[in-house]
């Protein structure tokens, strides 16, 4: 809360109307986001349409939102299409790839405790994926997962995640995701500036925390 109230205590300094209803509209949807991600919570049909769909207005957005502000105060609109596209795409990919390393990193690697996604009953995509490709006896282990929250039965998790290929695909998808946000900035000049774009996208996706 403080960031926000901070935030819009800063867009006021800029004295900008865009810049002010760029990151109101951010806002709105953010929170958006968050009721959706709540109405998804212990819900194992949970598709992953509905997932992408909390990440494009969670993540996404946020990132979407600060591209999009680079072209704006720096007084190029000409380029605010191309920096919306890039961060919705970054964004998503940034977002996967958390999903990825929440059943594939350590806690010292990441930063914070693995399966903490699971703990709080949120199906991720590994998760999501890996219910739809599992054995009977598999979707029964994630589906209580899912539903009770917790992380009681974690390794038998991880192993159905790991053996429906669940984390592969997740990153898949993150890397395609990162490939349109690398394509978008075929619209920016060169510079440093955009390459230094270029090595966030990959980064993004070949992070280990």
């Amino acid at each position: 809360d403080f960031l926000y109230s901070r935030a819009f205590q800063m867009m006021v300094g800029v004295k900008d109307m865009h810049v002010m209803e760029i990151l109101s509209n951010a806002t709105n949807i953010i929170a958006e986001g968050e009721v959706l991600q709540l109405l998804n919570c212990h819900e194992p049909d949970t598709t992953e349409a509905d997932y992408l769909q909390v990440i494009r207005s969670k993540t996404a957005k946020l990132f979407e939102a600060a591209a999009q502000l680079g072209a704006v105060i720096s007084r190029e609109p000409e380029y605010e299409s191309a920096m919306v596209t890039y961060g919705i795409h970054l964004g998503t990919a940034f977002q996967l790839i958390d999903d990825v390393l929440d059943y594939s990193a350590t806690s010292a690697e990441m930063g914070k405790n693995v399966g903490d996604d699971l703990a709080e009953g949120k199906p991720t995509l590994p998760l999501i994926y890996a219910l739809k490709h599992a054995n009977k006896a598999q979707q029964q282990i994630l589906q209580e997962a899912i539903i009770k929250g917790g992380k009681d039965i974690i390794d038998d998790v991880i192993t159905a995640i790991k053996s429906t290929k669940a984390i592969e695909y997740t990153a898949q998808i993150a890397k395609q995701e990162a490939d349109l946000a690398t394509a978008a900035l075929a619209k920016l000049p060169e510079s440093p500036y955009t390459e230094a774009l270029h090595t966030l996208a990959k980064f993004s996706v070949n992070r280990g925390y």
